[in-house]
């Protein structure tokens, strides 16, 4: 089974890039959660996510999401709930699983990475490509052979 038939999973700020792009793509650059990211950066994460019959996330995941969304003012902050709403919602699509808690403790990084780390690293080994941004979860999931994808490597080779 090829990744794209198993799935992706989204990592916080990639969700959050989703999130903030789907309501309005100019506040990307203005958010203090997303600015490191353009509009492109929105476009492009929709081509790459499309290549998927699935998407994964952890409540984790979506619990920071949901913090992070509440950083922003009205009336985005509803509109990014509106389609968070949506898009948990839109379960052919989204599979969320849950991590138990003394897993993610458990794992070998748990002290460096945390809970929502961690939990991904517990679910998605030999299972699912990981997307995320984070330079030192993306290294360290590569060297214990998890299928990962800097999300930053992307943006510099634009690739399609």
């Amino acid at each position: 089974m090829s990744l794209c038939q198993k799935g992706v999973l989204i990592d916080t700020n990639i969700l959050l890039l989703f999130l903030v792009g789907s309501v309005n793509q100019e506040r990307i650059t203005k958010f203090n959660r997303t600015q490191k990211f353009i509009p492109e950066d929105y476009e492009l994460l929709l081509e790459f996510i499309a290549r998927f019959q699935k998407l994964v996330t952890t409540p984790d995941i979506l619990t920071e999401v949901n913090s992070l969304v509440n950083q922003l003012g009205e009336p985005e902050r509803s509109q990014c709930f509106e389609i968070f709403a949506q898009f948990v919602k839109n379960v052919a699509l989204l599979d969320e699983y849950y991590v138990n808690s003394l897993d993610a403790v458990n794992t070998e990084k748990f002290v460096k990475f945390g809970l929502t780390d961690s939990g991904i690293l517990t679910l998605s080994k030999g299972k699912y490509l990981v997307l995320t941004d984070d330079f030192k979860l993306a290294s360290y999931l590569q060297s214990v052979e998890v299928d990962v994808i800097n999300f930053n490597n992307i943006r510099v080779f634009n690739w399609k």
